[in-house]
């Protein structure tokens, strides 16, 4: 893994994920949990954001820091894709310290969401360099 390398991972939110989000989370607002004219629920915007954190647990990350700005509702039924791109590892006293710049695009190629994160890969930076990108597709 270097600095510039991408990991992606995109998914469908369904009714079903919003309802048991919403139950688990109790953020009950009206917009997710009436359907629009086009029966769509509106998914949470930190549901949106746990995409990038599918991401984190493939590279056993503990995330410090996360910031998003959150640029179009997203709604169910469509498919999210989150690239999560490395812009710099470094030695630290746990391992090695990540920084990352986090991207969501909706099948419009329109950006939903855009964020950033610092946090810990509990590795040596040694390790951390040499060792492939993870598969996301096999985990």
């Amino acid at each position: 893994m270097q600095p510039g390398d991408t990991l992606t991972w995109e998914r469908e939110f369904t009714r079903a994920d919003v309802e048991t989000f919403t139950a688990v989370v109790r953020d009950a607002g009206r917009h997710h949990i009436e359907p629009d004219a086009h029966g769509r629920l509106v998914v949470h915007g930190l549901f949106t954001a746990s995409l990038a954190t599918r991401i984190g647990g493939a590279l056993d990350y503990l995330a410090r820091e996360m910031r998003f700005a959150f640029k179009k509702p997203v709604y169910t039924g469509e498919r999210i894709r989150c690239v999560v791109t490395l812009t710099a590892l470094e030695v630290s006293r746990a391992g090695t310290r990540l920084t990352a710049d986090i991207e969501c695009l909706n099948e419009s190629d329109e950006v939903v969401l855009e964020g950033s994160t610092t946090g810990t890969i509990r590795k040596p930076l040694e390790e951390v360099l040499t060792a492939p990108l993870p598969r996301l597709d096999e985990q």
